[in-house]
């Protein structure tokens, strides 16, 4: 039997089945005895003189049988038949009279949710009966914001602590120019209750902590994680297990991007995922590694999908399956999660039972007390006054940069001698263990890495340049690019 695969504007006509399995030798013969099992279904895929119409397309597998043998494409019970027809999405209808909770003008507003029968009153009920909370309002916790505020969430959550800033602009598109410097709780408020006046949006301005998370989360029904750090992410998955509430879950990186849905009385959480964090440091960071502005606008919106979906009961959430995104070959992939019976927090034999100390869980440690002291002979810091004046004085210092050559090409230090942390551990002996060194990155992460690196390869006279060029943009060079 070959499945075929019915949209869902065409879903009505065959009492709203989503997949048929049907016999035949070739397309045509499948859906002839499509046809002949769902009669209103032929005139809306073939015209009277029995063409398939031009507005419908058929593929086997991902193959579109208009570059096979059309209709007389042969096809096996390894095959699957999808039918895609064009769907305008914007064509008007008469709406709905019956408000049921809902004012007139919220009737109007969500008039395309009320006549999808997925939704209908009811559901749009339960959307506006819902509170959500979004963990951070940046890359995902824009688009997040954006639709659920539109979509009519009764009550939306908002926790941030951050300000502004034109880095966050190329993405975080609940920000404009003007609210550089302004503190992203506020502003996303005022956004969000601008787009929709029906909504609540109730603001924790606060760092998420083991502390406050516990309080915070226990008042919403879905937890929607838009973080950007290994520590917050354990401490949502570990509050959302002990508060019994699902976690929407995902990540953005460069051009990749990931999506799921923990719910551990349903099925595996984060840790199941993931046990353990990686290295500190070995996963960059957006800030480090970049990402492409778009994809946090994909993969919010995902969450955002998710988010409904729950909150009406229907479809299928991504509750045990891991969701990836490539943008640069747009392609989606699936994997399968299984709930780990060694789980230490949803597993049945759980030795996590409160919230933990997320910093240490994830390996960060304390800064050391001798990079706060620039002026002391051992620190392994330097400033980026000092490192001018020392230049200045043409004292004997070698400068190495540390970034990756496409962030060398935005700006850089004249006197700096580009060689990436990557390529270190095979470059090192270019450099002199009797020369003194300054490392630089962009803001001082992975110049202290190199500088671990260089310190156990046998160089003694290595410092770190403190914030990296961007102190030095602020504090020396400010006509100098920044990024």
């Amino acid at each position: 039997m070959i499945p075929v695969y019915i949209p869902t504007a065409l879903q009505r006509f065959v009492g709203q089945q989503e997949t048929i399995r049907l016999s035949g030798a070739t397309v045509k013969e499948v859906l002839d005895q499509l046809n002949g099992q769902y009669p209103e279904l032929k005139k809306h895929l073939y015209t009277e003189e029995g063409r398939l119409r031009s507005f419908v397309n058929v593929f086997v597998n991902d193959e579109d049988i208009r570059h096979a043998q059309g209709l007389d494409t042969r096809v096996a019970a390894k095959d699957a038949i999808t039918i895609v027809p064009s769907i305008a999405g914007g064509a008007e209808s008469c709406g709905t009279t019956s408000k049921g909770g809902l004012s007139n003008e919220e009737v109007k507003r969500y008039s395309r949710h009320l006549i999808m029968p997925e939704v209908g009153m009811e559901g749009q009920k339960k959307i506006k009966a819902a509170s959500v909370l979004l963990i951070g309002t940046g890359g995902l916790g824009s688009p997040l914001g954006l639709y659920l505020a539109s979509a009519g969430v009764g009550r939306i959550g908002l926790v941030d602590f951050d300000v502004v800033d034109f880095t966050n602009l190329q993405r975080q598109v609940l920000f404009t120019t003007e609210d550089v410097g302004q503190p992203k709780i506020a502003v996303a408020k005022k956004r969000l209750q601008a787009i929709n006046p029906h909504i609540t949006i109730q603001t924790h301005e606060a760092r998420l902590s083991s502390e406050n998370a516990m309080g915070i989360l226990k008042d919403y029904d879905i937890i929607i994680d838009g973080t950007d750090n290994f520590p917050t992410r354990y401490l949502v998955n570990d509050a959302c297990v002990l508060l019994n509430k699902p976690n929407v879950y995902g990540s953005i990186f460069r051009f990749e991007g990931q999506a799921s849905v923990f719910d551990a009385s349903k099925g595996p959480c984060y840790r199941c995922l993931y046990p353990e964090p990686p290295p500190p440091g070995l996963v960059p960071s957006c800030a480090e590694g970049g990402v492409l502005g778009i994809l946090p606008g994909i993969i919010g919106t995902i969450q955002a999908t998710e988010a409904i979906k729950l909150i009406l009961g229907g479809g299928e959430p991504l509750i045990g399956r891991l969701l990836l995104f490539n943008a640069m070959k747009m392609r989606f992939r699936e994997l399968k999660l299984r709930k780990s019976p060694t789980c230490p927090i949803c597993g049945p034999n759980r030795t996590i039972t409160k919230l933990i100390d997320y910093e240490q869980f994830c390996g960060i440690a304390p800064a050391a007390p001798q990079a706060a002291a620039a002026n002391d002979s051992g620190s392994l810091e330097i400033t980026a006054e000092e490192l001018k004046a020392a230049l200045d004085a043409k004292k004997p210092v070698k400068v190495i940069d540390v970034r990756e050559p496409h962030e060398y090409d935005i700006c850089h230090l004249e006197s700096a001698t580009l060689i990436p942390l990557g390529q270190l551990p095979q470059r090192y002996k270019e450099l002199n263990t009797a020369d003194n060194l300054v490392l630089h990155c962009h803001k001082g992460v992975r110049s202290m890495r190199a500088l671990e690196f260089l310190k156990t390869v046998g160089f003694t006279k290595v410092k770190s340049l403190k914030g990296g060029i961007e102190a030095w943009a602020n504090k020396v060079e400010p006509d100098m690019p920044r990024y």
